[in-house]
């Protein structure tokens, strides 16, 4: 029998990342509306549990009326060959891409990448054949279109609030003030995610794009930095 001080004592591996991974975190969303789209983001980009910025801009042009939502690794989702690969396309077939045309032009890749990209990406945007629509690409591949979308750490904390809150058929204003209160639920409960939020407004007419400080956001009893 062996005894009680020889035995071998097991520690659970309870780290998914791989060896020099940092744990990364942030909040993104898309809500489609009649007439086009809404895109938010927080702002803080972390590397474990330093902040390493503040002020981030998450939100990603890919080509007219058409923008991203990154969440993942900040180099893994940098959307550059995308935007070249649309704008390609744009004069090879004289007209402009679709959304489901850009949103299927990264999936392919983060897909073929799956092993190597750590990027949760959403597409949206305005066209002029499906009107305001979103797509979800999560980590791996898949694309997922919906009326709306939340991704990134954030995420886990407000799917109930947005289950229960959103309703089709809300205007411009209304779908701003979601994007707005449901990003802003998700930085008050994710340590990952703070900062500002960026929102852009996607319609026929053009991209207005929209900052909320720190200061001025709702506040769920949250202290935000």
């Amino acid at each position: 029998m062996q005894h009680p001080s020889q035995a071998t004592t097991l520690t659970p591996d309870v780290s998914r990342l791989k060896a020099g991974e940092m744990n990364l975190g942030t909040s993104i969303m898309a809500v489609a509306f009649e007439g086009g789209v809404v895109v938010g983001a927080d702002s803080r980009t972390t590397m474990g549990s330093f902040i390493a910025n503040r002020v981030t801009d998450k939100l990603t042009y890919l080509s007219d009326r058409i923008y991203c939502c990154r969440s993942g690794s900040a180099a893994d989702t940098q959307a550059h060959v995308v935007t070249a690969q649309l704008s390609q396309y744009e004069m090879t077939h004289g007209e402009k891409p679709t959304v489901h045309i850009a949103a299927t032009m990264l999936e392919g890749i983060i897909y073929q990448n799956k092993d190597r990209l750590s990027a949760g990406i959403i597409v949206a945007g305005w066209d002029r054949i499906a009107g305001g629509t979103v797509y979800n690409i999560p980590l791996g591949g898949g694309l997922f279109s919906a009326p709306w979308c939340i991704a990134g750490s954030g995420s886990t904390f407000v799917w109930g609030y947005c289950d229960k809150t959103f309703e089709p058929g809300w205007n411009k204003d209304q779908t701003l003030e979601f994007v707005r209160d449901t990003l802003s639920l998700a930085m008050s409960r994710d340590g990952s995610s703070g900062g500002t939020i960026r929102m852009a407004i996607i319609t026929e007419e053009g991209v207005e794009r929209v900052f909320v400080p720190g200061d001025k956001l709702p506040n769920y009893g949250g202290d935000r930095v």
